[in-house]
């Protein structure tokens, strides 16, 4: 009897490998299932030391969960037993404690152990206990029954935090109004990927997307919807989770019912979201076993079918059981589209990072899955997290060594290829043809390099920058005819496109603004500003003309004016430029303080192309501005109703005296400015043109 118990056993475990190679199979193909077997069981140290994971033999010592009265969220931990793992779960909450206040509510399910009697010695803890043992469904409702803050977050006791952990997740839920559920980025102790969002086919089966992967693969760290995220760490609104009545009672004591979760939160309408910022430390496992067939992991198998048989419907939208795991995960999206710029944006850098994080942001909007590799290879960490919140993948090195390496194993994924710049352009638009066949090439030409380098020439009267700018026109206008659409900035820019180059497809795609209004008045407004960096040719010449001829005239009448210039300027510069009442203040983090407390913003550009973020920028706060023709080319401004203009040094020591002296002129110029955003240059406009290129 026992030898026939012991080989039924060993076929069921035999069987479920066997489903496990052919799921594997489906998904990545035999190449990328021996890679996952190999990942799988090659040798690793037993922790990452990066992670600082916190250990489990250490003698007990009571000590405080920094935890509020009212809080915003209440952490939920239910536990059976297994009190060393509790110790340290908590241990690591107390040392990455949240910005957000919190509260921490430890259901004990009827615990075998001491866990109780410790558990009561650490100040700032909840504990409750069930009289009898309810099961991980059970005890997480109860937990939210108790729970005072207006988000629940269902953690498991063998976890540990990191830094952000729960921040993050309150973030997801800040910037995307969808947001119905988020869930964190699972880790083993030694550092693998355990979990990044949980993909569900059509017959009720699961996959965690990324098992074993590398976690800071370029994969794994941006935003995304997911089909659902493991209750190891799970954050909802309470009052959603109260409609929805909680986890099912029909799954206890345990399995699917996270999944079981996810699917009702968007029958609502919301969305479930992996959140890669928000990182846990999971010892999969420890809490129920890893055998299907004993234990709570044999639940698994049995509530698949209660799974089933509650959503046949919605399951049929889900892709079926053979699709390709890469297909799986973008099966909501229209399609995927590569940009590729330089560098990668910084919005706090310059106006072409700003209209490009806001390009990025749109097109996940619209619904597609987008990639972003810089030209140059480098991406900091704050730099992937601000993009990966836009759900914008960032192919930097070491991941990804170039373009044309990445093209070949992924150009035929591609429905779009956005190439930014024309150097940028003219590197890569016939690799892309060739390696993305079915791809359409887009060209963002940002502003018409060849129409800037004229204007420096006609100014300085350079023979040299004069054929190099006719070199230039001869290689954009090749690359615009080769492209299926090309996107310009301004309508001077496409009116001049269009006469040279009839047949080709100009779209107009501006500067994309929030309005942010005017929030202080007249009265209360001191000074000026430039904004720009002095990376750019034509912000240098405007800084230069400020210093040497601009100030000085209007100190002549206003000896305390002063000039603050916001953007990145080298100590050599600095240098150079020193000028009573010049303030170079270098790149802030933060414009906002600076334009609701200026007079006007300067715009004194002598030469330059496309349309200038610095006035859109100013505008967009309320901010009055006076700019060259140069500037105000292609901006829809008319000189005294939403901008001032000037050519000389004199004409803007005229302009910045009419304004301090006629306050219904400041007021008229501000509203005005602040109109010019809302029609121009708004997300609604771009996202049309975005629409127009793509569908």
């Amino acid at each position: 009897m026992a030898l026939y118990a012991r080989l039924t056993w060993r076929l069921k475990r035999l069987n479920y490998a066997l489903q496990r190679l052919r799921g594997s199979v489906a998904l990545r193909g035999w190449r990328g299932t021996f890679a996952r077997i190999r990942q799988e069981f090659e040798h690793r140290p037993t922790f990452d030391d990066t992670l600082h994971v916190e250990p489990l033999d250490v003698p007990f010592a009571p000590f405080v969960l920094p935890t509020s009265e009212q809080p915003q969220v209440s952490v939920i931990i239910p536990i059976h037993g297994k009190v060393a793992y509790t110790l340290a779960c908590l241990r690591s909450i107390a040392r990455h404690a949240p910005n957000a206040p919190f509260e921490v509510i430890v259901v004990d399910d009827a615990s075998p152990d001491d866990s109780t009697e410790r558990l009561a010695h650490i100040a700032g803890l909840r504990l409750l206990r069930n009289e009898r043992n309810l099961g991980f469904v059970g005890s997480c409702n109860a937990g939210a029954a108790a729970a005072h803050g207006n988000f629940l977050l269902f953690l498991n006791n063998d976890t540990q935090v990191t830094p952000n952990w729960l921040d993050g997740l309150l973030r997801c839920f800040a910037e995307r109004a969808d947001c119905g559920i988020a869930g964190s980025r699972l880790v083993y102790p030694d550092g693998r990927l355990q979990e990044a969002g949980g993909l569900v086919f059509a017959d009720g089966s699961c996959w965690n997307t990324g098992r074993f992967e590398e976690r800071d693969a370029p994969a794994w760290r941006y935003r995304r919807e997911t089909d659902y995220v493991s209750g190891a760490s799970l954050l909802i609104r309470r009052e959603v989770f109260e409609r929805i009545g909680g986890f099912d009672q029909r799954y206890a004591p345990a399995y699917y019912e996270d999944t079981d979760l996810a699917f009702a939160v968007r029958a609502l309408g919301l969305k479930v979201y992996y959140e890669p910022s928000s990182t846990i430390i999971h010892c999969e496992g420890i809490s129920a076993g890893n055998d299907l067939h004993a234990g709570m992991k044999r639940h698994q198998v049995t509530n698949q079918a209660t799974f089933v048989a509650k959503w046949e419907q919605a399951l049929r939208a889900q892709p079926p059981v053979d699709t390709s795991l890469i297909r799986a995960m973008r099966w909501r999206r229209r399609g995927r589209v590569l940009v590729v710029d330089s560098m990668t944006p910084e919005p706090a850098r310059d106006s072409g990072s700003l209209r490009l994080s806001a390009i990025l942001r749109l097109l996940d909007e619209q619904g597609w899955s987008i990639s972003f590799l810089p030209d140059d290879g480098r991406a900091s960490e704050d730099e992937i997290r601000a993009l990966g919140a836009l759900g914008t993948e960032v192919l930097s090195k070491p991941w990804v060594p170039d373009l044309p390496h990445w093209l070949r194993a992924h150009g035929h994924e591609l429905h779009a290829v956005m190439l930014c710049r024309h150097t940028v352009a003219d590197q890569y638009a016939s690799q892309v043809r060739k390696l993305a066949p079915k791809a359409r090439l887009l060209f963002d030409t940002v502003d018409l390099h060849f129409l800037r380098e004229q204007r420096a020439a006609e100014l300085s009267g350079n023979a040299s920058m004069a054929r190099q700018a006719q070199a230039s026109r001869k290689s954009e206008l090749a690359l615009i005819e080769q492209c299926d659409v090309t996107f310009v900035v301004s309508p001077h820019e496409q009116a001049l496109l269009a006469a040279e180059l009839p047949h080709s497809r100009i779209e107009l795609l501006s500067n994309i603004h929030d309005v942010h209004g005017c929030t202080t008045g007249f009265s209360q407004r001191t000074d000026l500003v430039f904004i720009g960096g002095q990376g750019h040719p034509p912000n240098v010449d405007a800084v230069k003309w400020m210093s040497q001829e601009i100030l000085p005239r209007l100190r002549e009448q206003h000896p305390n004016m002063r000039i603050h210039v916001l953007g990145d300027v080298t100590d050599a510069m600095r240098e150079a430029l020193a000028t009573p009442g010049l303030e170079l203040h270098g790149r802030v983090a933060d414009l906002a303080p600076w334009l609701e407390t200026s007079l006007a913003s300067l715009a004194p550009l002598r030469f330059g192309a496309g349309v200038k973020g610095k006035i859109n920028m100013a505008m967009s706060y309320g901010v009055p501005v006076i700019a060259t023709s140069v500037a105000a080319e292609g901006m829809h401004l008319t000189d005294g109703k939403d901008v001032l203009i000037a050519n000389d040094a004199a004409a803007f020591a005229d302009a910045v005296n009419r304004l301090l002296h006629d306050e219904v002129l400041w007021n008229t110029l501000s509203s005005q400015g602040l109109d010019n955003v809302r029609r121009h240059f708004s997300p609604e406009a771009a996202a049309r043109a975005l629409r127009q290129a793509l569908d």
